[in-house]
């Protein structure tokens, strides 16, 4: 599927070259001329949108390649139809688009293989390589930036040239057009020469890899946070950057896959991105004490298999989903959870994790949560909506959305006393149901209707000149970020990784400027206006801080916002009822439970407006130390406390090797005897399953 605009264009394109056919058969040049106009305008509007319906085409043998030669054999139709077969145009345009796809081979060649020669065995952030081996600059971006279609379009000439020769009986204009061409086909593929010879082509894999080793024996890392995922998983290792970044030892995020490492969020702390598992255990990893991963996949027995570290599972939510315990668990030495809820899970579904194995350091990610202090006098409560995504199946609990979504919005908008509405949806929200779709479409109606009408009633005023300002502050930051970015996308891979040392003076600027664009936002609008929030800025944390309550489904949201201490509510979608909802559900049980009719919501609203009288404020605080542990010592404080724990049993451990090798005896003798797993080109150990 596509938007509107790419639907039209592909019907554009597909029915362009039937009327190709049908001009070159009648035969008329000007119909010719207009319908190829068409088909290449369309091709290049999706080829430029990166548009999902070009690669279904290639898939029903109608690729990009094809459309171009069957529009020039056309090309060729039209001109023996015009009784120009005797002609030497007729001639010239055959040689023409021969020598042309003869120039496409080693087009094609080089530009696979300069892309070949440029992909990095170990890609690389803020990891000096650039004193270490010489990386050249990438080929400017013109010549590798969607090179087919460059190329294919370069026709473009010939095509004009002989349908302007054929019209007016002018052999010089279509002999220009294929000069045109050729030469300019000529010329690409003689600009991409210089990039797979000499000081302009990359070092080998050898010389990289033992770059990153030396870098990796002057480094010496200590903690490891390693990851493996799809691009949609980013989020799970983006949400760790922070905490590493705290860390009183030295740290290094490993990651698996590129794609990972085009989305990664911007981080002072050294990244190696390592896709082959026979480099990966040929690293030097040997000052290694702790790894910690965020995802149970099959890759992390990769550095599973590492004895000398201590391998420890932090997840990257706490729920009560059955991915928080799963039995892969077992692998760790060590599984560490935000609270006490998080051990009593893997006690409760008895998958082999022993209590002694799990150790409770909180959540590092929840300190930019701030507390409730209540709501101040100057403003009317706000309460935020923001409810999970429908999810992969029509499973009624999944959301709100769809059956209770617009009785909760209904009922806040017509509050009385008033409140102000925040709506902050999931970004999947839609992208599978079209009901939940349409219902996301009709609460945003809802709350922007209520906002306009907010607005011209008289009884609430707004302080323009402070907005004004606010948003001339908001624009003047937007430009400076944009400033600090514009040189953020590197080239390639390999000059990416060698310039992607970050500055961390620009780093703390950017941060400095975000908070100050937080500000900003929230001032740019009346405290009283009902707001539809999508997108990434301002993000989940910045809604708590400013919301007073806030409603959802069962989510990590959820137990996030608990962080807050503020009044919450959850929606019972299933109709589960209240008890049994409590019982599967751990961090709905200080909320206020809602019906899909969401009756149930003045519960919510009294205890926003008296707090004092909020018969859940107590459970609240006992929940939240139960899921996410006590608020002394900080969270990143037991963090580091545990990781330092479990480095010097790794330490310990390793002493205690060498001590055996070095005395001797019979556990020295049994470990001779054990034979050791020789590493297979694939990057496996022959005789282990790497999963």
């Amino acid at each position: 599927m596509g938007s509107a605009a790419e639907l039209a264009a592909a019907a554009l394109m597909v029915l362009g070259f039937p009327c190709l056919m049908l001009a070159a058969l009648v035969p008329s040049i000007p119909a010719f001329a207009a319908a190829a106009a068409v088909t290449y305008l369309a091709d290049h509007y999706l080829h430029r949108k990166g548009s999902y319906l070009v690669s279904r085409l290639s898939k029903v043998r109608a690729g990009l390649s094809i459309r171009f030669l069957i529009r020039q054999l056309l090309l060729i139709l039209l001109l023996a139809r015009l009784s120009l077969a005797d002609n030497l145009i007729y001639y010239g345009a055959i040689a023409c688009f021969i020598a042309f796809y003869g120039l496409q081979a080693p087009h094609g060649a080089l530009t696979t293989l300069i892309r070949n020669r440029r992909r990095m065995p170990v890609a690389t952030r803020n990891v000096d390589l650039a004193s270490r081996i010489r990386i050249p600059d990438a080929p400017p971006r013109a010549l590798l930036n969607r090179p087919a279609e460059k190329m294919l379009h370069l026709d473009l000439a010939a095509v004009v040239g002989i349908l302007a020769g054929a019209s007016l009986e002018s052999a010089a204009i279509g002999y220009t057009g294929i000069g045109v061409t050729v030469a300019a086909g000529t010329l690409y593929v003689l600009a991409l020469l210089p990039y797979v010879r000499g000081r302009k082509t990359p070092p080998s894999p050898e010389k990289v890899l033992d770059a990153v080793d030396g870098w990796l024996r002057e480094y010496r890392p200590e903690t490891v946070l390693y990851f493996s995922g799809s691009k949609d998983s980013a989020y799970q290792v983006n949400m760790w950057l922070e905490t590493m970044e705290q860390l009183d030892t030295r740290p290094l995020v490993i990651l698996r896959e590129r794609v990972i490492l085009q989305n990664l969020a911007p981080t002072t702390v050294p990244v190696v991105c390592v896709p082959g598992g026979v480099h990966l255990m040929n690293m030097d990893l040997s000052t290694v004490r702790v790894a910690l991963y965020a995802a149970n996949v099959g890759k992390n027995i990769h550095m599973l298999r590492v004895p000398t570290m201590k391998h420890v599972f932090i997840g990257h939510g706490d729920s009560d989903k059955l991915a928080s315990v799963n039995p892969f668990s077992k692998v760790y030495d060590e599984v560490w959870t935000a609270g006490r809820a998080g051990r009593d899970r893997y006690a409760i579904a008895d998958v082999g994790v022993r209590d002694e194995d799990i150790v409770e350091v909180g959540r590092p990610q929840l300190a930019p949560i701030q507390t409730w202090q209540g709501v101040p006098g100057d403003r009317m409560p706000t309460v935020l909506y923001a409810p999970t995504w429908e999810g992969w199946d029509d499973n009624p609990g999944n959301t709100s959305i769809l059956l209770a979504g617009e009785n909760i919005v209904k009922k806040l908008v017509q509050a009385d006393p008033a409140v102000r509405v925040l709506y902050k949806p999931h970004p999947f929200t839609g992208t599978r149901s079209p009901q939940a779709k349409a219902a996301h479409q009709r609460i945003t109606a809802l709350i922007e209707k209520a906002a306009a009408a907010r607005a011209a009633d008289p009884r609430f005023t707004a302080d323009t000149a402070a907005q004004t300002e606010a948003r001339a502050e908001l624009a003047r930051i937007e430009a400076r970020l944009a400033e600090l970015a514009g040189g953020a996308d590197k080239g390639d891979e390999a000059e990416a990784s060698r310039d992607g040392v970050v500055d961390v003076a620009r780093h703390e600027e950017t941060a400095r400027l975000r908070a100050e664009w937080n500000t900003a936002y929230w001032r740019s609008f009346p405290d009283w206006e009902h707001r539809v929030i999508t997108g990434a800025e301002p993000r989940l944390y910045d809604c708590f801080n400013v919301s007073d309550a806030m409603v959802s489904d069962i989510s990590s949201v959820v137990s996030d916002f608990i962080a807050s201490g503020k009044p919450y509510a959850v929606t019972d979608s299933a109709e589960l009822g209240v008890e049994e909802f409590k019982r599967q559900n751990t961090a709905v049980r200080a909320a206020v439970i809602l019906s899909n009719g969401a009756k149930e919501l003045g519960g919510l609203l009294d205890a926003v407006r008296a707090p004092s009288a909020d018969p859940l404020a107590g459970d609240r605080g006992e929940l939240k130390r139960y899921l996410l542990g006590p608020d002394e010592p900080k969270s990143i404080d037991r963090f580091n406390t545990a990781v330092a724990q479990l480095a010097l049993k790794a330490e310990t451990r390793n002493l205690g090797q060498e001590t055996r090798i070095t005395t001797g005896g019979p556990d020295v003798e049994l470990a001779d005897a054990v034979p050791v797993p020789r590493t297979s080109a694939a990057g496996e150990a022959d005789g282990v399953d790497a999963g």
